[in-house]
């Protein structure tokens, strides 16, 4: 099932925290690999590319919040992988890496178009641990055909799930699963519903404005979530609550 698409039409819907990261993306099905240099890792002499940055203040603003809540469950010191999944303009993957020198963040996307977004802040990260971004469309369930090739210690998924069909979260827990290494985590972050209640106002807004765009979009329950989840050996660990009303949501592989 492809995602939605019309990234213009989205952008300009959106009332809630402004510019909402992942709004614009349009989700849909591909085939075909990346080349060889997605798998390479940006090193200093790569030719600056800042002019090719995009920019969403919304990911600015939530940057921070949730490095905060990064760092009570992310190593600091031994080696390890994180695949960061809708990465978008590459402003989040980009500035986590600066704070954990000691992981290896894999951006992707479903939208080449932000390839070289991502690019561009990876080169002018000073840790140089960003590999170039991989095509990775979360509603194609199989996992042969999302190009990965390594086992991960954590996942990392902003803005995603309420923006997409059920289909991408069922691939983001499905696949997570088979790629995670045991008690791996999962981070998403974004916009919920709880319970069947969407609360205060201005996420019931939210909630209308991105489905009036897509049926199939819209804030996800978190209940729901965990249902999907548990089938795929992963658990919910933590909910963090964070500025704008959004929430930051720790899951881990059981095994």
């Amino acid at each position: 099932m492809k995602c939605a698409s019309n990234i213009r039409q989205i952008c300009q819907c959106i009332i809630y925290e402004n510019m909402i990261n992942r709004c614009k993306r349009a989700f849909t099905r591909f085939l075909g690999f990346p080349n060889q240099l997605s798998n390479s890792s940006i090193t200093s002499n790569t030719e600056n590319m800042s002019s090719q940055k995009v920019n969403y203040p919304a990911a600015d603003r939530n940057k921070t919040p949730i490095l905060e809540v990064l760092k009570k469950h992310f190593d600091i010191k031994i080696p390890g992988k994180v695949l960061e999944l809708a990465s978008g303009t590459g402003q989040h993957a980009s500035f986590f890496a600066t704070h954990f020198p000691n992981l290896e963040f894999q951006p992707s996307d479903v939208e080449e178009s932000l390839f070289e977004s991502i690019r561009a802040y990876a080169n002018d990260t000073s840790t140089k641990n960003v590999k170039y971004p991989i095509k990775i469309d979360t509603s194609v369930e199989d996992i042969k055909d999302w190009n990965v090739n390594d086992l991960y210690d954590y996942i990392i998924c902003i803005n995603m799930i309420h923006v997409s069909p059920i289909e991408c979260t069922i691939g983001l827990f499905k696949n997570g699963s088979q790629i995670l290494k045991p008690s791996g985590l999962i981070v998403t972050y974004g916009a919920y519903a709880y319970n069947g209640t969407i609360e205060p106002q201005s996420n019931i807004d939210f909630d209308k404005s991105i489905r009036s765009q897509h049926p199939d979009w819209g804030l996800r329950d978190i209940l729901d979530i965990e249902n999907i989840a548990s089938k795929y050996g992963i658990v919910l660990l933590h909910k963090y609550d964070l500025p704008s009303n959004n929430k930051c949501l720790i899951w881990r592989k059981e095994s």
